[in-house]
């Protein structure tokens, strides 16, 4: 006994250090600070890590040089362009059928997590998303691996949170800094990763964010800077000759990239539609989507991974016209492709190869009527990449920090500020959705960015309801009514059926406007109800429970537990209802504007 005794009294000091550290994490905002930093050096060094596996990987399955990418299309085996998607797709089906087996759930994202469930993420689901996009661009895909980056890095800053028990607003902030860290590190770009996070993952540029998320972003940067040196994603010779008529065909660039944006868009759900229309089982369509790709492969190698070599070799190397068209023709088709077939990643890398290529062939067409517009190729091609990937990502000032930091040329970035709120703007106007969003609306989730809505789930009629409804058997006569509740006792009661559903509302002032004679004795409320059939759930939110008050044009309804014969559990009215919302809303508009009061000089008065 004394044995135990003397295990346990360390275990239980243990234990209380343990909620005094997660107390002063959950409580200090500098403490949060400090671990941001250290969680953004370990994703930093797992990007760094994750980039040079699947280099070597391209090596080894596509039989590359020490020094050649991928994407350049340079040096490869056909052989093993027609064989490796397949193979890779293959393998993937397989490992997803096996892994349906175990968990059928769907993976969410930062953008959901943020939007709906309160940052919070699945560790293990995070590393099976990253696993599988890492496959995915080692067997070729025309996807990026920026999705599996910022899975990895949100989801192990989102389980260090939870450990810590954060708040849900710090929460949403940690995995912003995890996924802002991954971009920052990936692109050798603290302020693309950091603005990245604000337009993405939170969906909002707070200060209360603003050094947790900067600070992650920079520790992920400079650790990967120290353990290897990264490559470029591209290098201009500058600075670009720019002139006041360059403005005005960056501004055009920018209204076509938005065509090119929504097409390629649109081509992954063509894409999904069109394979899933195929007579194969699920798992097959991988491969089938890898055979599709070495199709266009073969013609057009600088489609497999994720395009951050063809990029360089476009500035690099100048081609016609109709070779650049094509290409980017090809380039969305097997992104399309890769992605509709079930292969992981996101278009990122992808977008920006995309507006590179596309920025060179709008230089080329308009060089056949103005060969002066030959000299701007590079800066049209740098616009068309911010503006083409702003209109599928949907974070303009992301691939304006990209350019920037990329190039340190201030007036090309005040064009490429031209071509990407341009190319925005129509995107969001026309079409209303980035890729991001696009893909919940064909999933059903009603989210269109991050900002956080899953606090209206969380409010449900169940936790708003009073327990204290007056209930009555449908077949209780006036008179028995009157006995039960005197006048002013109650303003309504709620009917119910001999097996106990609901039956109807019965506004109990009827009930003494029906004279004190025979008729009292023996008519039944039933005869007198209304809004039969009218009802809540327990487990609908508020937004649901208002609606149904406009539509049904009444104050209060009962709740009732969701069964086969729904039984009254309580009622709701539609004052409260609209009151606990703007509560709630005030409360959510606080969180988000941090501890300072805007109205005062001084801290916030405590409640």
């Amino acid at each position: 006994m004394s044995v135990i005794s003397s295990l346990s009294s360390p275990l239980r000091r243990f234990d209380s250090l343990g909620v005094v550290f997660r107390r002063d994490i959950r409580s200090s905002e500098i403490f949060r600070i400090v671990v941001c930093a250290v969680l953004g050096a370990i994703v930093g060094a797992s990007v760094d890590g994750a980039r040079q596996l699947i280099e070597s990987l391209h090596q080894f399955n596509f039989a590359l040089g020490s020094h050649d990418l991928l994407s350049t299309g340079l040096h490869l085996d056909q052989m093993r362009v027609l064989v490796v998607p397949m193979l890779g797709g293959l393998i993937l089906g397989g490992l997803a059928l096996l892994g349906r087996r175990y968990s059928n759930r769907e993976i969410v994202d930062p953008v959901e997590a943020n939007a709906l469930h309160g940052g919070r993420m699945s560790l293990v689901d995070s590393l099976r998303l990253s696993f599988a996009a890492l496959f995915s661009n080692a067997a070729g895909a025309s996807v990026g691996m920026e999705a599996g980056y910022s899975q990895l890095g949100a989801g192990f800053f989102s389980a260090v949170g939870q450990i810590f028990r954060l708040r849900r607003e710090d929460e949403r902030i940690f995995v912003t800094a995890g996924a802002a860290a991954a971009i920052a590190a990936a692109f050798n770009a603290p302020l693309a990763g950091a603005f990245y996070g604000f337009e993405l993952i939170l969906g909002q540029y707070t200060i209360r964010a603003l050094t947790p998320v900067a600070v992650a972003a920079v520790t992920a940067t400079l650790t990967e800077n120290a353990l290897s040196t990264p490559a470029e994603i591209f290098h201009v010779a500058g600075p670009l000759p720019i002139t006041n008529e360059s403005y005005l065909l960056f501004a055009l660039l920018g209204i076509l990239a938005a065509g090119i944006g929504i097409l390629a868009m649109l081509a992954v759900t063509w894409s999904e539609k069109g394979l899933g229309a195929l007579p194969i089982p699920d798992w097959l369509r991988p491969a089938a989507g890898g055979m599709l790709l070495s199709l266009i492969a073969l013609y057009f190698p600088q489609v497999l991974g994720s395009g951050h070599g063809a990029i360089q070799y476009h500035f690099d190397v100048r081609l016609a016209f109709l070779p650049l068209a094509a290409l980017v023709l090809a380039k969305i088709a097997a992104s399309a492709i890769s992605i509709g077939a079930g292969f992981r990643g996101g278009l990122f890398s992808s977008s920006l190869l995309l507006g590179c290529v596309f920025g060179a062939a709008f230089a080329r067409a308009l060089a056949y009527f103005d060969p002066a517009v030959a000299s701007q190729e590079s800066a049209l091609m740098l616009v068309g990449m911010g503006s083409v990937a702003s209109a599928i990502i949907g974070a303009p000032f992301t691939m304006v920090f990209l350019v920037l930091e990329s190039t340190g040329d201030l007036p090309l970035t005040m064009g490429v500020v031209l071509g990407v709120v341009t190319a925005s703007t129509i995107v969001r106007l026309l079409f209303g959705y980035s890729f991001a969003t696009w893909r919940f609306h064909q999933r059903g989730l009603g989210i269109r960015g991050a900002h956080d809505i899953g606090w209206i789930a969380d409010l449900t009629v169940g936790r708003m309801m009073r327990s204290d409804a007056r209930v009555v058997g449908a077949e209780t006569t006036i008179a028995a009514l009157r006995e039960a509740f005197p006048l002013g006792s109650t303003k309504r009661v709620f009917m119910t059926n001999p097996d106990g559903s609901y039956a109807g509302t019965f506004d109990l002032a009827k009930a003494y406007e029906v004279a004190r004679d025979d008729t009292a004795l023996v008519t039944q409320i039933s005869s007198l109800a209304e809004k039969q059939g009218l009802f809540l759930y327990a487990h609908q939110n508020v937004r649901t429970a208002l609606a149904r008050f406009e539509e049904t044009e009444t104050e209060v309804l009962p709740v009732m537990a969701l069964g086969s014969s729904p039984k009254i559990v309580g009622y709701l009215t539609e004052g409260y209802a609209l009151k606990r919302y703007t509560q709630e809303m005030e409360r959510q508009r606080s969180a988000e504007l941090g501890e300072q009061n805007l109205f005062s000089i001084g801290p916030k008065p405590s409640a």
